[in-house]
């Protein structure tokens, strides 16, 4: 069978990928139909993308939305995850040519601008490292890369080289998160002293990928490539060769907002978790950490979660606790709330200026603040209530929950390529550098070696240094 006669996706026989394909799909339909050039008169941009995985085609998805890009080559060992995105790219006028090898691919496209690299973890910097030295800008998915190691000789190839590498914590670039934390927490410090965070990602149980057996690589192919077999390579994240488990996969893009709204990386980490569930996997299914960060206002404490077994609690998310208020951030909008604590001055101010937006429900559970002719209708005697009905008399009352009125319109990661792509154009800084996502890597990566030494773990001011 030739790679031109595969046919494309969804075609996987597992439920999962088979739910995965289909909304991708459906994403790739509301992308621009047509190649687009730039619209303020900018040189467009050649592209390719190396790896056209899962996370590929939502990074592709979201540059098909970008004008002034030019994807010259798709590069994936895998002719079915290859032929996707071949396919997808003609589908909106552009060429690319297909490449197994990224060797090759630059090699026969030497005139290419930006390189996205959205492999395995632990092929990241061998990737990343050559699309540098080949005088090509990088955009890198997150985790940076599997071992400290590997993220610190990107940091310094890209100083070497002077071609910018971008890594792709996207929360760095939504207005959102620019909006809470410039706005809110920094200028009008409206959370007061914070002295806890926390965040989780709760997901429920699912199945492992499969694939169609026709289409499954000979195990010449796979261990070229630093693979086992074919059940590895599909699932990867799962195994420590490859990879941090959920605590990189899911646990680094909420992470690391802990040490970019602190402003400062953490001094110690202890964390506790197993694989408990799957009997398929080598990394821990469910692990919980606590942070110790050393503010200018005083310590903070952040606990993180990530459960793989259950998706109750609430979604995912990042909370900053504080004094006067409290914010709970998450690309989902669903799940973002502020609240004033009644002890902070009136936010009246900030409405004004936009910062925040008037309350709306109260906090999970809470009733709505009492409306004017509410007020004015309550009697002026009430009868107390029984001794019974009364929970606690220390418990706190419920907090008014307030809006963040910024919007994001856009596909979650379009932002951060956008920044990327304007940084190589000479319009912008990168929001996430090198140097920034190496101390983010360094955070993650040590919940794992806490895990397993069962206590707790120092880290010293140069291990952030690359």
């Amino acid at each position: 069978m030739t790679e031109s006669s595969i046919p494309s996706p969804p075609a996987f026989t597992r439920r999962d990928f088979l739910s995965t394909s289909l909304k991708l799909g459906a994403a790739a339909i509301m992308a621009p139909h047509v190649l687009r050039a730039a619209t303020d008169g900018s040189a467009q941009l050649n592209v390719a993308l190396i790896g056209c995985g899962a996370q590929g085609r939502v990074l592709l998805n979201a540059a098909l939305k970008i004008p002034g890009l030019r994807f010259q080559a798709v590069c994936d060992i895998w002719p079915y995850n290859r032929n996707y995105g071949a396919n997808l790219l003609k589908k909106f006028g552009h060429d690319p040519k297909p490449f197994e090898d990224y060797r090759e691919m630059l090699s026969a496209v030497p005139d290419l601008d930006a390189v996205i690299v959205a492999t395995p973890d632990f092929m990241h910097a061998e990737h990343t490292n050559a699309c540098l030295r080949a005088g090509k800008n990088v955009y890198c998915e997150k985790l940076m890369a599997n071992t400290v190691e590997n993220a610190r000789s990107m940091v310094r190839t890209a100083r070497e080289t002077g071609k910018l590498l971008q890594i792709g914590h996207q929360r760095r670039s939504n207005p959102r998160y620019l909006h809470a934390l410039g706005k809110v927490v920094q200028e009008g410090k409206l959370l007061g002293r914070l002295t806890n965070c926390s965040g989780q990602w709760n997901r429920a149980v699912s199945a492992d990928l499969g694939w169609p057996e026709k289409y499954a690589l000979p195990e010449t192919v796979l261990q070229k490539y630093g693979f086992a077999n074919m059940h590895e390579f599909m699932n990867w994240r799962w195994f420590k060769k490859y990879a941090g488990g959920p605590i990189s996969d899911l646990g680094a893009h909420q992470i690391d907002i802990f040490n970019w709204f602190l402003g400062v990386n953490p001094t110690s980490v202890i964390a506790s978790g197993g694989a408990d569930y799957y009997t398929t996997h080598e990394w821990y299914d469910n692990v919980f950490a606590i942070y110790e960060f050393n503010t200018p206002a005083g310590p903070v404490r952040s606990q993180y979660q990530v459960l793989t077994t259950t998706s109750a609690g609430g979604g995912y998310h990042e909370y900053f606790m504080g004094d006067e208020g409290a914010l709970k951030m998450s690309e989902n909008p669903k799940y973002t709330k502020l609240y004033r604590e009644a002890r902070a001055p009136e936010w009246d101010q900030w409405v004004d200026r936009g910062f925040v937006s008037r309350p709306g429900a109260g906090e999970e559970g809470a009733a709505a603040p009492a409306k004017p002719w509410e007020k004015e209708n309550k009697p002026k005697f009430t009868m107390a209530a029984p001794r019974a009905s009364v929970v606690d008399v220390r418990e706190t009352a419920a907090l008014s929950a307030w809006n963040i009125p910024v919007t994001l319109d856009k596909v979650i990661h379009q932002p951060h390529l956008e920044n990327f792509f304007d940084s190589i154009r000479g319009k912008a800084k990168l929001n996430c550098p090198a140097e920034v996502a190496f101390a983010s890597a360094v955070t993650v990566l040590r919940v794992n070696e806490a895990v397993a030494a069962r206590q707790t773990l120092g880290f010293k001011p140069e291990d952030f240094v690359a």
